[in-house]
């Protein structure tokens, strides 16, 4: 559904990730993400805002999210693959959206530090469809 590369592991503060979606009929969504993160990644968890606007560019839907990466000792909570430690978190589970038209997903980094290092890629999946 989306994917972003992030260019030398940057997350830059206001770089929305964003995708467009046309939905032709009554539609449910099951979304989830995928993220990857490098050793210089600095904090122990990652905070976003998931938003999707409706047709009319209007906030629609819109949670903030907090998940926990490292345990309390400061070990990832993943196994290091590729260089990279690699979770899967749900983010909207039977999202309806019931009007036609094209309709924005994005993600907003909510981490204080900017440029936030260390963040490789983003996936968001449709498991309803993907």
């Amino acid at each position: 559904m989306l994917h972003r590369d992030f260019y030398n592991a940057i997350w830059e503060r206001f770089d929305y990730v964003r995708t467009d979606v046309e939905v032709k009929e009554s539609t449910t969504f099951d979304l989830s993400m995928k993220i990857s993160f490098t050793e210089d990644y600095p904090n122990d968890d990652f905070s976003m805002i998931f938003t999707v606007f409706d047709k009319d560019g209007q906030p629609y839907r819109c949670k903030g999210y907090k998940f926990n990466l490292k345990d309390a000792e400061g070990r990832w909570n993943s196994q290091l693959s590729d260089g990279c430690y690699t979770f899967n978190f749900p983010i909207n589970k039977s999202l309806m959206i019931t009007d036609p038209g094209v309709y924005r997903f994005q993600i907003e980094n909510r981490m204080p530090i900017t440029p936030l290092v260390g963040v490789k890629e983003l996936t968001l999946f449709n498991n309803a469809n993907d």
